[in-house]
């Protein structure tokens, strides 16, 4: 299979060896594994190179993010069809198969992927995904790629890059976007694509790392990447969660209003209290636990405050070579590597 599997780490040493083997497994002798590091500080790297994969590490002054992962391994992969999947999943050995089966026969399919099998439901983050359910999970047409899949390397030549560098979450949106604009057309098959392991950390710790590394900020990002584009109306019109977020400002206003409008200040607090109360009960029923709902209602603050930071963050050119050095991973076929982008030194190991 002609493939170039390209592996997204940042701190994946816990399960990075078992995600590498089932890649190579699956990549077969005609295909290529890229192993992406966007600033491991454990030992990733090391754990990578023992491998037949080509690593790619990112130059120091590159900012971390989402986006940078995806695209770095890009700039490396010789292939006419990329799997892109992350440090921490299981490449399930029927998928490709299928994946390159049904691209082959869709001319005008830019992507497919499969099912993503959620292992770590004791986190409160992972379960809320999964419980959420419905179309983001339905085989068929999709408007993204959400967690990885295949894409075929002739429509992501065809929009420009992979992924935006400037991103920190919503990348595989942001690209579906720019691909539907162009014509080109999404799919999930009915067949596992991977097993994903996640983070192991509670879900308020896994909340507060994803602020700090501003994952959060993406929703505001991705709608700044798309001012002034062909697809800034789509872009308000997929993003579902923007009426949420703005359920959640009506909110802040109406406990604002209170504290600076009503006379009596403990009665304002109360009132604001009681609301905010009310609020979690009601998505505790939905829910039907009430520790899920404590935790999306607070999941809810964190995204609506993140908002508009995304929004006003400064951007890169999202086509310019990203900085970084490669190498070659025990027994990797370096030979096989034809260019290098700019900026980008090479080394063997």
């Amino acid at each position: 299979m002609s493939v170039s599997i390209i592996i997204k780490t940042l701190n994946e040493a816990e399960r990075l060896a078992a995600t590498i083997e089932s890649a190579l497994a699956a990549a077969g002798p005609d295909g290529e594994v890229i192993v992406a590091d966007s600033g491991s500080t454990d030992d990733t790297v090391a754990i990578a190179r023992r491998y037949p994969v080509t690593v790619v590490e990112k130059a120091a002054d590159e900012p971390p993010s989402c986006g940078l992962g995806p695209q770095l391994g890009f700039q490396h992969a010789s292939r006419p069809y990329i799997c892109l999947m992350d440090g921490d999943m299981l490449l399930q050995p029927e998928f490709l198969p299928r994946a390159l089966a049904f691209l082959e026969a869709n001319a005008r399919v830019a992507g497919v992927t499969g099912r993503i099998v959620e292992m770590n439901l004791e986190s409160l983050e992972y379960a809320r995904r999964v419980s959420r359910g419905g179309a983001e999970f339905d085989a068929g047409p999709v408007n993204r790629l959400n967690g990885g899949g295949v894409f075929r390397r002739a429509a992501i030549d065809a929009v420009g890059y992979l992924s935006d560098r400037n991103l920190h979450s919503y990348e595989e949106l942001e690209l579906g976007l720019r691909l539907r604009q162009q014509g080109w057309a999404l799919h999930r098959l009915d067949i596992d694509f991977v097993q994903h392991f996640g983070h192991r950390s509670n879900a308020y710790a896994l909340l507060l790392r994803r602020w700090q590394t501003r994952y959060l900020f993406g929703i505001g990002e991705v709608l700044r990447s798309a001012l002034g584009r062909p697809h800034f109306a789509a872009v308000l019109g997929e993003l579902t969660e923007l009426r949420l977020w703005a359920g959640v400002y009506a909110w802040w206003l109406a406990s604002l209003a209170m504290l600076l409008l009503m006379p009596d200040k403990a009665m304002a607090t109360a009132a604001v209290a009681a609301l905010a109360m009310l609020i979690v009960l009601l998505v505790s029923i939905k829910k039907r636990s009430a520790a899920m709902g404590v935790y999306t209602v607070i999941a809810w603050l964190f995204h609506a405050a993140a908002l508009p930071i995304g929004l006003l963050s400064p951007r890169r050119d999202p086509a310019r070579p990203i900085g970084g050095t490669v190498s070659y991973g025990a027994g990797a076929p370096a030979a096989r590597k034809t260019a290098v982008p700019p900026r980008l030194e090479t080394s063997n190991d």
